[in-house]
């Protein structure tokens, strides 16, 4: 018999490991870009440089939070944030080197999705729990995430 209710703690997002050549390059890309933008009188994508490099720092910098987690009839709740079943059209499961993740696909076409980590441990509660309420379909990584993954953000 299936359980009622599956709770658990997952960091909000994987982190990556970040040497002193990781940082310099950011800097170097960030000043170069901001050279190129004063030459080329782009003042706008200059504050748009400045602003990103030290959002990057900052989330390279700051530990991930642990969040709680817990799915039931109604939906996945996400620490008092409820995400209702009715949301989603489906779901998928994704492994990111020891990392596993739910990615819950919306029913609106712009709405974003809702991506879940969670430990090995608990996946085949979670995956019978989310295919009982939801199909599953095969999900990848999209351009974006591939991106941020290499650049190790």
């Amino acid at each position: 018999m299936a359980k009622a209710e599956i709770s658990w703690e997952a960091e909000e997002y994987i982190t990556h490991e970040h040497n002193t050549l990781w940082y310099i390059g950011l800097l170097v890309v960030g000043v170069g870009l901001c050279v190129l933008s004063v030459v080329l009188k782009w003042w706008t994508f200059l504050i748009l440089v400045i602003l990103s490099v030290i959002t990057i720092l900052i989330s390279a910098i700051r530990p991930p939070r642990k969040i709680h987690y817990r799915l039931d009839k109604t939906g996945l709740y996400e620490e008092k944030s409820l995400h209702k079943y009715e949301e989603y059209k489906a779901f998928g499961i994704l492994k990111e080197g020891s990392h596993f993740s739910a990615i819950l696909i919306p029913k609106k076409r712009f709405s974003p999705s809702t991506k879940v980590y969670f430990p090995g441990t608990n996946g085949e509660e979670i995956v019978d729990m989310l295919g009982s309420r939801l199909p599953m379909e095969e999900v990848k990584l999209d351009f974006l995430d591939k991106i941020v993954n290499f650049l190790r953000i």
